[in-house]
């Protein structure tokens, strides 16, 4: 919905990544590379690569009218913009900028082609029905942790909107501009290098709203980003351990990370404060579940556990909101 009417995204539709994807015409874009893809399962591109996008107005991220989802991304040969769209089953993929030839190498993963769906056996009525209603979804892998990270560390102990414009004034302020002929007025820009994530000043940290604590723990990051990237390649608990070992970051926020970049289904997310609640309410009716019941209440999808959250999410079986826990803070005013 594109009326000023239109409902604000919630943290549910959020962590559900369920982003809205018209149909409509190709783009008359001409790609410098190409790939088209089929995959041989079905496909919904606003379910898989949802998860991806940080708020409405993402600079690395935008959905058009014709269909298609744009991202621009940072990879190993540098900066990249991916445009997909699924046309009668199949994905016609352009990309352009120097990591043009990486993205399209991994799209079939970024698409959900490393995911397993049918490991996943539904216990309870409510999952079932999901199931049966997005049989679209897939779990992406990008292949790619610090764009991933660097967002979930900004969303530590804040609100999501906080979280979202930080995300948003650090990329547009301190990141390129995306290459190649991105959405007219989109404003897309590709997410800082490390080096130029170290060499922001405290003050414009403070003026986007981040406290010292999650600043110095992505300057800590960013100060062994490669090492941190390999972890892209290992199987998600190793990747998790090795995110753990960066002052600053927890079990939270590797999750919320590995979950993206290593497509891992069963980096369940511990220490939120909305997610034991969400899941608590729709699986024993109990909107006050702790972190160890929630666990308790998974224990039926080991090794599936994030898909199963995913799932509730999608459901919109959540809790009827209270007053907001947790207030907006304003650090750049003190």
């Amino acid at each position: 919905m594109s009326s000023r009417f239109a409902p604000r995204p919630t943290r549910t539709t959020v962590r559900g990544g369920e982003t809205p994807t018209p149909g409509g015409v190709p783009s008359p874009a001409v790609p410098s590379h190409t790939r088209t893809w089929r995959p041989p399962y079905p496909l919904d591109l606003g379910l898989t690569l949802g998860p991806l996008r940080r708020g409405p107005a993402d600079p690395t991220f935008r959905t058009t009218p014709d269909g298609s989802v744009w991202r621009a991304s940072r990879t190993p040969q540098g900066a990249g913009t991916l445009r997909v769209a699924l046309r009668s089953g199949s994905v016609e993929a352009e990309a352009w900028g120097p990591g043009a030839t990486w993205l399209l190498d991994r799209l079939p993963a970024m698409l959900g082609a490393s995911d397993d769906p049918g490991a996943f056996v539904p216990r309870h009525r409510l999952i079932a029905a999901a199931v049966h209603r997005r049989p679209g979804l897939r779990l992406t892998r990008t292949g790619l942790v610090m764009e991933s990270l660097i967002p979930s560390i900004l969303e530590q102990k804040i609100t999501t909107d906080e979280a979202y414009r930080a995300w948003r004034l650090l990329v547009r302020k301190y990141g390129e501009p995306a290459p190649g002929p991105t959405p007219a007025q989109a404003r897309m820009h590709v997410m800082p290098e490390p080096r130029t994530w170290a060499l922001i000043p405290s003050w414009e940290w403070h003026k986007a709203g981040v406290d010292n604590k999650r600043a110095s723990t992505i300057l800590r990051a960013v100060s062994c980003a490669a090492r941190l990237e390999e972890a892209s390649a290992m199987d998600p608990p190793q990747a998790q351990a090795r995110l753990e070992l960066i002052p600053g970051i927890g079990p939270w926020t590797s999750a919320e990370t590995v979950q993206r970049s290593n497509g891992a289904p069963d980096a369940v997310t511990v220490g939120d404060v909305h997610l034991p609640g969400i899941v608590g309410y729709a699986l024993a009716d109990n909107r006050d579940a702790t972190d160890p019941e929630m666990l308790a209440l998974l224990t039926p999808y080991e090794g599936q556990r994030h898909r199963a959250t995913r799932l509730i999410y999608l459901t919109g079986h959540t809790p009827p909101r209270r007053a907001p826990r947790m207030r907006k803070t304003n650090i750049a005013a003190w």
